[in-house]
């Protein structure tokens, strides 16, 4: 039997509640073992969509197909899925071990097959020390690993993290991200990731889905989004700090509406750089700078330039831009070049 093209494609999708369009004409394809990260503000129907590929909601209109079968209508338990949650919903009463293996359990797996599939789940998450702790002996990292194992242990053909790391401090958010691009690259299983979180995004993602307002703003890698954003939504959602977009007309480009400068692409100029302000603010953050500079007719614009940078509030400065790394954007905030 010839394997399915996509592990996942979504055709002409709508969901409405009311008179609200939480999702407006999805299209997307994914390929079986790609790591797919749905990003975009609160409220944009990354979630929605993630529920509905689950089928813990209906859409409107539209077809899902799962590995080749149509899945609309195919209950939550038989899509061969697992989901992953912000919150870890772990059962209090069991062990690690025990909340491992309920679900194999539940679906009447074989005794040996259930010990075999949480002890390599255990192996992969570096959970084997704590198979016999219950969840309020674990930190929230391990909660978190528990939460992925347990979704693991199925061996499904899609897993979906619902904003997974949210409820980790800075430091475990990274370790678990490292652990979940570990995850995947190990199974070599298809994922569809949910954050709002774009560094997130630009560091796990094989493929970054851009949503805005209930629709796909734009499709592709992080670098290809980094570097050819479609319009001024993704130009300014994707990078941290966010691109600068200043009226082409302030810095003698009367031809477009917007031009977009990203801070990385700034460079303090001696005396003739064509942007020129009063620093309102330095954010030091060791090997790098965020300088943040009031133009007149224009506002404030970021640069980030090299960690030993000595400029300081009050201080007029210059700033020079390679034009090759210039995005140009015209009244509808869509890319023209």
């Amino acid at each position: 039997m010839t394997a399915p093209e996509f592990a996942l494609k979504i055709e002409g999708l709508n969901k409405t509640f009311g008179d609200f369009h939480a999702l407006d004409n999805i299209n997307l394809e994914i390929k079986p073992g790609e790591f797919v990260v749905f990003v975009g503000p609160s409220g944009c129907g990354k979630s929605t969509l993630l529920r509905i590929i689950a089928g813990l909601e209906h859409a409107s209109n539209g077809d899902i197909t799962i590995a080749g079968r149509r899945a609309n209508d195919v209950e939550p338990s038989k899509r061969d899925i697992a989901m992953v949650f912000q919150s870890y919903a772990l059962y209090p009463h069991l062990d690690v071990r025990g909340n491992l293996s309920l679900g194999l359990k539940q679906a009447k797996k074989p005794r040996p097959f259930i010990e075999a599939q949480v002890l390599k789940a255990a192996k992969m998450l570096a959970l084997e020390e704590l198979l016999h702790r219950r969840p309020s002996e674990l930190s929230g990292g391990q909660r978190q690993r528990v939460a992925i194992g347990r979704a693991l242990v199925r061996e499904p053909q899609l897993f979906l993290l619902d904003e997974p790391l949210s409820n980790l401090d800075a430091a475990l958010r990274a370790n678990t991200r490292l652990e979940i691009a570990r995850l995947h690259r190990q199974t070599g299983k298809t994922m569809i990731y949910v954050t709002h979180d774009q560094i997130e995004a630009m560091t796990l993602a094989d493929k970054i889905v851009v949503m805005n307002k209930g629709r796909i703003e734009q499709i592709g890698s992080p670098m290809e989004l980094y570097r050819r954003p479609l319009n001024t939504f993704v130009a300014s959602f994707i990078g941290s700090p966010q691109m600068n977009l200043v009226p082409g007309s302030k810095i003698g480009l009367k031809d477009v509406s917007l031009v977009g400068i990203r801070p990385e692409h700034l460079t303090i100029s001696a005396d003739d750089g064509p942007i020129q302000g009063a620093v309102s603010h330095v954010e030091h953050l060791g090997a790098d700078a965020n300088v943040y500079v009031d133009v007149a007719d224009i506002g404030l614009i970021v640069a980030r330039v090299a960690g030993d940078v000595e400029a300081r509030p009050g201080e007029t400065i210059r700033f020079d831009m390679r034009p090759d790394l210039v995005h140009y954007f015209d009244e509808q905030a869509r890319r023209i070049n």
